[in-house]
């Protein structure tokens, strides 16, 4: 990480009465006298003393041994006391050590693969750790911890360290863990605390061109080689211009990393100079031009988020346009959409019926050793039987 101005003072994370699941935490610059730590907790009679013993554990790790340390402590995890700790000693400018890195929790450590259901994907913002506490219990098929449009500039070096600390820590209840990385150099300058850390997927936004995705997958290559780590992290560049709906499929078969090509349409609408509407007819071209490219890539089409939350029927409406259109999934904003989506983008009884026909006959076919399968007098394209096998997947997994 860049070293910071070197400060008297520095702060991080939040404080005060409508604070939840975080802590403020101040530190000044002294040049003798130990460290000396001045808490206050919502929760001092439980957790007090702990707290005391991990901030000085933290301090120790970061190298720090004369410094005035006050915290405001809104009930956070220890996960979030570490980054919050580490952020504001990083922010003073001093020469410190990597820190305390998280033990790796049990139940963060599950694995994803290139084929998974990518329904909903739900947005968390990455420096507010209450959106990230119970995220998994919504049952998203992904959480997104968001790095870019939704952090202020002031505040991404303690997002980055923030959700680093979650990726450790945090159990997503099976959802796969996504990274939405910032754009340019600060986004590769972002994978450094992501990429070995836990992490399935990265999002690269604003993608134009595949060089863009190419430098983000040579850098994931380089960490995952010098950590020595060997599970997969995959990419989901995001197009929301109109440069990048224009090179979709160039973007889309970048590297081979790439599981999913999204589209984003607030930032394509400001690109192309309309507003946009609900009913889309600004974004048809882009949204099929995605859902192309990305099927002749051999990725996922992953559709754009729906924006009014309070809109359930609509965004209902919007789920079954974007299945119509031929994507897989939709961004969502807010947990109360995760339902929605899933029940909008399950088979119906008769497409899974067809589907259960399809994938019968091909068994049924294979187990003779034939190599033509046909249902009644129309021959099954091996993509067709693919598609009905996602569908029959799809079913079982919605129970």
């Amino acid at each position: 990480m860049a070293k910071s101005p070197l400060n008297q003072h520095a702060e991080a994370g939040r404080g005060g009465p409508d604070a939840r699941s975080d802590c403020l935490v101040k530190t000044t610059r002294t040049d003798s006298g130990g460290i000396e730590l001045d808490l206050k907790s919502r929760v001092e009679s439980m957790y007090g003393d702990a707290t005391r013993e991990l901030v000085r554990n933290e301090l120790e790790a970061l190298g720090v041994v004369n410094a005035k340390v006050e915290i405001e402590d809104s009930g956070a995890l220890p996960f979030v006391i570490t980054a919050r700790v580490e952020t504001a000693v990083r922010r003073l400018g001093l020469d410190v050590g990597d820190g305390y890195l998280p033990e790796m929790a049990a139940g963060a450590q599950y694995g994803s693969d290139r084929d998974r259901f990518r329904r909903s994907r739900l947005y968390l913002p990455g420096n507010e750790p209450k959106f990230m506490l119970n995220a998994g219990l919504h049952g998203p098929d992904a959480v997104i911890l968001d790095l870019e449009d939704s952090v202020a500039s002031t505040e991404k070096d303690a997002a980055r360290i923030l959700v680093r600390n979650a990726l450790r820590s945090l159990d997503f209840c099976g959802a796969e863990r996504m990274v939405r990385i910032n754009q340019g150099d600060r986004g590769l300058d972002d994978l450094a605390s992501i990429v070995p850390h836990n992490v399935h997927l990265i999002l690269i936004p604003k993608v134009e061109a595949p060089e863009q995705v190419t430098q983000v997958d040579t850098r994931v290559r380089e960490i995952l080689a010098a950590t020595k780590i060997d599970h997969p992290v995959y990419l989901m560049p995001i197009v929301e211009s109109a440069l990048g709906a224009i090179r979709a499929y160039e973007i889309a078969t970048a590297a081979e990393s790439i599981v999913a090509l999204a589209i984003g349409l607030e930032d394509y609408t400001a690109d192309i100079g309309v507003p946009r509407t609900q009913d889309g007819r600004e974004s048809f071209w882009a949204r099929s031009q995605v859902v192309n490219a990305a099927r002749a890539a051999g990725v996922q089409p992953i559709d754009t988020v729906f924006s009014d939350v309070a809109d359930t029927e609509g965004l209902r409406a919007a789920v079954l346009e974007a299945k119509g259109l031929g994507f897989d999934g939709k961004g969502c904003i807010h947990p109360r959409q995760i339902a929605v989506i899933h029940e909008a983008f399950a088979p119906t009884p008769d497409e899974l019926a067809k589907a259960q026909r399809i994938v019968a006959v091909f068994e049924e076919a294979e187990a003779k050793g034939l190599g033509v399968v046909s249902l009644g007098s129309k021959m099954i394209d091996p993509p067709v039987v693919k598609r009905a096998q996602r569908i029959v997947r799809l079913a079982k997994a919605m129970g």
